[in-house]
């Protein structure tokens, strides 16, 4: 086997532990902050779209930075540190109090364990430059695969020894796949970037030089037309589903009725939606990243969009559970595009050595759209209702999609 075949085959195992790891507690944060003494749909409605979104604001600055460093000091290390903040602050987690400190700890996680970009650039400069799409989309595939098991596995944990516990077990996946990485990936250190040395060789000038020279990458990306505008697009996409997801629990009290308020109800029905739209997600990401690049990234990158707001205005005229439930997995096949399509665009846009700077942009656009789609949704809920917010959310995909069309042509 190839070594950058290898390296893809332990990256994707690694992601798979991580993924399933993450996804057994995000799903419920509202159950969570009810134990925590949380009373009143609006104030855990609030307090969940913070918490969850406090963890990709952080990730959306430090991803480009943390990216560029990678370009110049190893992608592999990136990938390992990644992993390692996860065993830290999640670890961590299962000894929060108040919500407060679950907030200040998925900030602290957010700014060191973004996994995923690194991940992708760790292969993707190994890759052939016609396999981008596929390799974005196959390791993507771990992620989806662990948002399947990760949900079913955190309600039986938390269900059977506590929520709580669930954290313990995040840690030691992430812990085993950081475990993982070191000792089998290989990283071709041909394609990283020239290190910056200071004017006189002192740790502070040394350090202004590499962030002198990763905000210079940085920029230089986003000065890409194409690149820019398939961000954009990426952002929206991702912000029409952040909006929803934190919120989604509610929706299952509403549509099984009064009798159905419990968490212990709702978490079971919340899991099989989470769990419904990875696993359309899991199946359509190998094709979305062929289809990428045999046909073009940016134009797949734009179906999806299109695709994106049609299920979440399905969504909002869903009038019993099992149309959301397909709702859920025609979202998850229309989503799964968007990140295989839009590393891949920046991989043929952006040199091998400047890469991971690139890609940690690109996964920013998607955690930015988390950060400010959580807490706008948790504030509106109260005022659109989940039906108003899946509408309005689909809603902003097609201006984007109206307003940036014209550059696609």
């Amino acid at each position: 086997m190839d070594s950058w075949k290898r390296t893809w085959w332990v990256v994707w195992s690694a992601n798979l532990l991580a993924g399933i790891g993450m996804m057994s507690f995000l799903p419920f944060f509202p159950s969570l902050l009810e134990e925590l003494g949380l009373e009143g749909r609006a104030e855990v409605a609030l307090w969940s779209g913070l918490i969850f979104g406090a963890a990709p604001l952080a990730a959306t600055v430090a991803s480009p930075l943390w990216g560029g460093l990678g370009d110049r000091y190893g992608r592999k290390l990136m990938v390992i540190r990644a992993l390692l903040g996860i065993v830290v602050f999640v670890g961590a987690m299962a000894f929060a109090t108040t919500p407060w400190q679950l907030f200040l700890l998925r900030l602290g996680q957010g700014t060191f364990s973004g996994f995923v970009a690194p991940s992708i650039t760790l292969v993707s400069v190994q890759a052939p430059p016609g396999r981008q799409g596929r390799v974005a989309g196959t390791l993507q595939t771990a992620l989806a695969l662990g948002a399947v098991i990760g949900p079913l596995l955190g309600g039986l944990v938390g269900e059977s020894v506590g929520h709580r516990a669930v954290f313990g077990w995040v840690a030691g996946c992430a812990g085993a796949a950081a475990l993982l990485v070191l000792l089998l990936a290989r990283e071709d250190t041909s394609t990283q970037r020239r290190r910056e040395r200071g004017r006189h060789e002192g740790p502070l000038s040394l350090g202004r030089a590499i962030l002198g020279g990763t905000l210079g990458d940085i920029r230089d990306a986003w000065a890409n037309r194409s690149l820019r505008s398939g961000i954009i697009l990426l952002f929206w996409i991702q912000f029409g589903l952040g909006a929803t997801n934190p919120q989604l629990e509610f929706f299952v009290r509403d549509l099984r009725g009064a009798g159905a308020t419990g968490a212990d109800v709702s978490a079971h029905y919340t899991s099989l939606l989470f769990t419904a739209l990875a696993l359309a997600n899991l199946i359509a990401l190998p094709k979305w990243g062929k289809r990428a690049d045999r046909r073009g990234h940016r134009p797949t990158l734009f179906l999806c969009a299109s695709m994106t707001a049609a299920c979440l205005w399905c969504h909002a005229l869903a009038p019993v559970y099992a149309v959301v439930v397909l709702a859920r997995l025609a979202l998850g096949v229309s989503t799964a595009g968007a990140a295989p399509s839009a590393f891949g665009l920046a991989a043929a846009e952006i040199s091998t050595d400047r890469r991971g700077g690139a890609f940690g942009i690109v996964f920013g656009a998607r955690t930015l759209a988390v950060a400010l789609a959580g807490p706008v949704g948790g504030a509106l809920l109260p005022v659109l209702g989940v039906r108003g917010l899946f509408a309005a959310s689909g809603a902003l995909v097609v201006s984007c999609l109206l307003l940036l069309r014209p550059a696609s042509r």
